[in-house]
């Protein structure tokens, strides 16, 4: 099943690896080492300009990371909401 993420991007759910809370992550040095290092390998796309809320962490094409204006919750949300509906 696919997940919006916001604008025009969509991701299987089954490629997320992690969905995390842009303002509780991004304080530990280790998080912003690794979203500094996916943006050097060009693997962060910004789903949105807006104030970001969540990244979240895919497989496709060995990993990719969306910064979303989306609530981690809200994500989180539709990736159960499209498992349930479709068993």
């Amino acid at each position: 099943m696919y997940i919006h993420l916001g604008e025009d991007t969509l991701i299987r759910s089954d490629d997320i690896i992690g969905i995390f809370d842009m303002d509780n992550t991004t304080v530990m040095k280790s998080t912003r080492e690794y979203l500094k290092n996916a943006s050097k390998q060009n693997r962060i796309i910004n789903v949105s300009y807006e104030l970001p809320k969540s990244f979240i962490v895919s497989a496709e094409n060995g990993y990719t990371v969306y910064i979303s204006l989306l609530s981690p919750a809200t994500v989180w949300a539709r990736t159960k909401h499209k498992s349930r509906r479709y068993e």
